[in-house]
């Protein structure tokens, strides 16, 4: 394991290097499926007619796993959420797999899914049938500490846009419509409203753009919006609510409103308990101890990976990189995918996620279970 162990920290290494946003991972998806191709994968790139996404298979076996690899980056912050970490993972396990397809009887797919970062790049590949014939699917996350149990939010995305009229914000101020006091409308509407949402429920957003100069009524104001819920149901029941707060900003300030999805809503995590069993006593053996505490509130983000897991048996454990007190989606915790605890994360998760697919692929009960399921 030591030769591609030194493949997979380097792997890593060029992934942060280089980081890509949301459906611009070019070189990174790249990088991705030549490691694989090297091994004997067989690439297909522009998978589901997405340009950074691609599958990588090997084998021929009637059980079909497959393993997500995500290589998309933050905007401004790199690979602040680790998925440099997720691709040498994804990627170990693959290749520690290979050999061994014949045997288990297995054919295994590696998917690279560009835009988890908000783009919803799985939820575009499920709806191009991207994880059709396909029994089961694993990825593994990095976090600050190891948690077993996926419990992502349900979370819609939404680009919020007001149109106004510009005038000059000293002689003609009367002559103008505001598109930033919308905005502050609308915030100051879902501050109030938070008291009346279930604990459940979290809603935050940002500006990207405030308007045109200092000197000018804002005539076009923008930002990106999410909502997070428990479960997809309880999210249709709130995103009306705080919709309605943005209508107040156009309906006080006279602005226009536009309300355009990023993309189709995240799901929760359906987690299969017997995967996730096997994957808990892999780690376990090399070591991995794991957290249940409020360290484990990472468990807590939402991701695309929630509606593969509404199609297909599916796991999604994280992996602690010792990163405290830097957590996912700060800068310190991008450093800290580089430390020797992540290089030594890049190892077990790959061990961890490939062990799990052998014992499933010869545990009969398993097996029989997973080929039923789909």
């Amino acid at each position: 394991m030591a030769a591609d162990h030194s493949l997979l920290t380097t792997l890593s290494r060029e992934l942060y290097d280089d980081p890509e946003i949301a459906w611009e991972e070019v070189r990174s998806a790249r990088r991705v499926a030549d490691r694989l191709s090297d091994a004997g994968f067989e690439i297909t790139e522009k998978y589901c007619g997405l340009d950074t996404a691609f599958a990588a298979t090997i084998g021929t076996g009637d059980l079909h796993f497959a393993l997500c690899a995500e290589y998309d980056a933050l905007p401004g912050l790199g690979h602040a959420c680790g998925h440099n970490l997720i691709s040498a993972i994804t990627v170990g396990a693959a290749l520690a797999l290979a050999p061994l397809t014949d045997d288990l009887g297995l054919r295994l797919t590696v998917i690279g899914t560009p835009a988890e970062e908000g783009g919803g790049g799985k939820i575009e590949m499920l709806e191009r049938n991207g994880f059709d014939g396909q029994h089961a699917a694993a990825m593994v996350h990095p976090g600050p500490v190891d948690v077993a149990r996926a419990r992502p939010f349900a979370v819609s995305h939404n680009h919020i846009e007001y149109h106004g009229k510009a005038a000059h914000a000293a002689a003609y101020p009367e002559r103008g419509v505001n598109a930033a006091d919308a905005f502050t409308v609308a915030q100051v509407a879902i501050g109030l409203l938070r008291q009346q949402l279930p604990s459940s429920v979290r809603v935050h957003g940002m500006m990207t753009r405030g308007g045109e100069a200092p000197n000018a009524i804002a005539e076009h104001t923008e930002g990106r919006w999410y909502v997070r819920a428990e479960t997809l149901a309880e999210l249709a029941e709130v995103t009306p609510r705080v919709l309605r707060c943005f209508e107040a900003g156009a309906l006080a300030s006279g602005a226009r409103l536009t309300v355009t999805p990023e993309s189709r809503p995240y799901a929760e995590f359906r987690t299969d308990e017997q995967l996730l069993g096997l994957y808990e006593r892999r780690a376990t053996a090399l070591g991995r101890r794991f957290e249940t505490g409020p360290d484990s509130m990472m468990a807590r983000a939402s991701t695309d990976m929630g509606n593969v897991s509404q199609l297909l048996p599916a796991i999604h454990p994280y992996i602690g990189i010792d990163s405290m007190p830097a957590v996912n989606h700060q800068a310190e915790f991008a450093a800290a995918t580089l430390s020797p605890a992540a290089e030594t994360a890049i190892a077990h998760g790959a061990l961890a996620m490939a062990g799990t697919v052998v014992d499933a692929a010869m545990q009969s009960t398993v097996r029989t279970r997973l080929l039923g399921a789909h």
